[in-house]
């Protein structure tokens, strides 16, 4: 099974005066792919019109919302001595996304923050790995470092003639970077995490064979004031004898990089640990040259062009009571 990602941009033009169009707010249902773009305020705020591209953008984003709603959904699914749950709900509340900003000390977090989205792999002794919105964003940078002023430099000369083109210079990741790779549950028992030379074995994945449970989450997303995207989303499938999951944070700055940060964790029944593979890719776009831009918007095309810059190969050893018994687990 190939992992498939997507990511829908919008090319329409949301205002007729001549200046640049105000930041778009992005709403996205969680159960469709159906995406509304419309700028925050319908009025210009260059000649205070409203124009009919607003006005049309606006009610066909109330449609979408009528025709689809914003439904939060929770699912469970339970195989041998594990229980998988992945929940989706609706984007935070511009309150709670100030507040939770302030606690981070972040001048902003992304437009699209699922808070409450979560997947988690959970044993029955407690333990296991989770994958949540808030804890990758812990792993954003909060100040400045040389690669991130000389990348944001770089988008400011690229794009001299837009109004957002001098804020992106900040005390913080602006791109949303984040290295994140999930959270250990478990009180009285804990994953130990080692460094391995044992690979997930990619072409067993290739077999052919029974997906008992698929789901994929989004985490969070950000267009960059619509001169990119930066995302990250977790996919999950669970097979009759293993389970794996792909954790992908996806940045794209036009025409400056791309950047993928991969996070893969592999199960195989019958073992007392799960294996976890780290990976970041990134080019410039410059050193892209010879790639058809069509690729930049699609990850799982472009991933193979980009240049590998960090490689983390690690075992997650399972506590003791459940290596006891780890022969005679079976998935059902």
């Amino acid at each position: 099974m190939t992992w498939m990602y997507e990511t829908i941009d919008s090319n329409t033009e949301v205002q007729s005066c001549s200046k640049p169009p105000t930041q778009p707010v992005v709403l996205q249902n969680q159960l469709s792919p159906v995406r509304s773009v419309f700028p925050s305020n319908s009025q210009c705020r260059h000649c205070s019109k409203i124009s009919r591209e607003h006005l049309m953008s606006m009610l066909a984003t109330l449609s979408t919302m009528m025709s689809h709603g914003f439904k939060s959904s929770k699912q469970n699914f339970t195989f041998g001595h594990w229980k998988v749950t992945a929940a989706k709900n609706h984007i935070m509340k511009s309150k709670d996304i100030e507040r939770l900003a302030e606690e981070m000390n972040m001048p902003s977090l992304p437009e699209m923050l699922f808070g409450d989205n979560f997947l988690r792999i959970q044993h029955i002794d407690g333990y296991g790995i989770g994958f949540n919105a808030i804890d990758a964003l812990r792993r954003v940078n909060n100040m400045e470092d040389a690669v991130k002023v000389a990348c944001a430099q770089e988008w400011q000369e690229s794009r001299a003639d837009s109004e957002h083109s001098k804020e992106v210079v900040k005390p913080y990741d602006w791109t949303y970077t984040t290295d994140y790779r999930g959270t250990l549950m478990g009180e009285d028992m804990q994953i130990k995490v080692t460094e391995t030379a044992e690979r997930i074995d990619m072409e067993k994945l290739k077999a052919r064979e029974q997906i008992m449970f698929f789901d994929d989450v989004l985490l969070f997303e950000d267009e960059l004031h619509d001169h990119g995207v930066s995302m990250i989303s977790v996919k999950i499938r669970v097979m009759p004898t293993s389970f794996f999951l792909l954790l992908r944070f996806f940045l794209r700055v036009d025409g400056v990089l791309i950047r993928i940060n991969d996070t893969r964790l592999y199960h195989e029944a019958g073992k007392n640990y799960m294996l976890r593979e780290f990976s970041t890719r990134e080019s410039k776009i410059a050193e892209l040259k010879n790639v058809p831009a069509a690729l930049y918007t699609d990850p799982n095309e472009i991933a193979q062009h980009l240049s590998l810059k960090l490689t983390v190969y690690e075992k997650l050893e399972f506590p003791l009571p459940h290596a006891q018994t780890a022969d005679n687990e079976v998935l059902q």
